[in-house]
């Protein structure tokens, strides 16, 4: 019901919200910021973010307007600090990015710290190729936004720890809707930690075996627009049929490439996304795909 105090979750309609001004919650409920539950979840950024992006002539006010809404301030009276921080985090969120990272926070901070970074740790490895696993027939939105019950559910993504789910812990986890419920791939978890160790066995690192794939090198792209990525390449086909031989399930080569994007084998932030540039300082390209 709407009109609900905060103490029942953050349910009041933006009208109700101190601080906020009629124009700013007006602006905010024609884009589907309904609640003070939604406000709390985009933050005063995303917020603005969303608003620019429909057309509204949204200025630092409403940044201001809202932050002192969620934090009970009169936003005329918010510390110069609080404003400088806001501004800067207002220049960040404006910079040109992938268009699949939307404007959703937690998607847009995942784009710009992680996504694309060269990755050598084993445990983050892991990880990613358990998320992406999982990822099959969903959206990576999902996931991520399950990312945190994953972690504590699979014992923070400790290969030696998951090897050893049996179905006690199979059954324990299909009653967790903190990750997603599919037996299938929870089976896949331990039977792919198992399969990990073993390439660590062999290899001395799973580091060292995945980046061979790429000649040790991030790939560095440079693609124009969203639909010029390739959902597979040879080097994902090659990666999918030998994680296949070793005993891996759910590596399929589009899963495969995904994995390489998220771990930064593959450059495939779009050469007008701020972090192209970034991204590729990070690594010597090994070669590069024209437009």
């Amino acid at each position: 019901m709407p009109g609900v105090d905060a103490r029942m979750g953050g349910r009041r309609e933006l009208t109700q919200l101190p601080n906020l001004g009629k124009t700013a919650a007006r602006w905010l409920e024609a884009v589907g910021v309904a609640t003070e539950k939604q406000l709390q979840r985009l933050g005063a950024v995303g917020d603005y973010r969303v608003l620019k992006g429909q057309g509204y002539p949204v200025t630092l006010n409403v940044v201001y307007a809202v932050h002192g809404a969620l934090s009970g301030l009169d936003w005329r009276q918010l510390p110069p600090e609080d404003k400088a921080r806001l501004k800067a985090q207002v220049k960040t969120m404006l910079r040109p990015r992938c268009a699949w990272c939307g404007s959703d926070p937690l998607y847009v901070r995942y784009h710009d710290e992680e996504w694309g970074v060269p990755s050598h740790d084993d445990r983050h490895l892991f990880e990613m190729l358990i998320l992406e696993g999982a990822q099959a027939g969903l959206s990576w939105a999902t996931i991520l936004n399950k990312r945190e019950g994953y972690r504590e559910a699979f014992a923070e993504f400790d290969p030696v720890r998951v090897a050893r789910f049996g179905r006690r812990e199979t059954q324990r986890l299909m009653g967790n809707s903190r990750i997603v419920r599919n037996r299938l791939k929870i089976e896949a978890a331990s039977k792919n930690a198992r399969a990990f160790l073993a390439v660590q066995d062999e290899v001395g690192s799973f580091d060292d075996y995945i980046w061979r794939f790429v000649g040790r090198t991030p790939i560095q792209n440079c693609w124009t627009a969203l639909s010029d990525l390739p959902a597979r390449t040879a080097e994902s086909d090659a990666m999918s049929k030998d994680l296949a031989r070793r005993g891996f399930t759910f590596v399929g080569s589009t899963i495969c490439y995904a994995f390489m994007q998220a771990v930064g084998m593959v450059n495939d932030h779009v050469s007008g996304c701020f972090r192209h540039r970034a991204v590729a300082r990070l690594s010597h390209p090994r070669q590069t795909r024209p437009r």
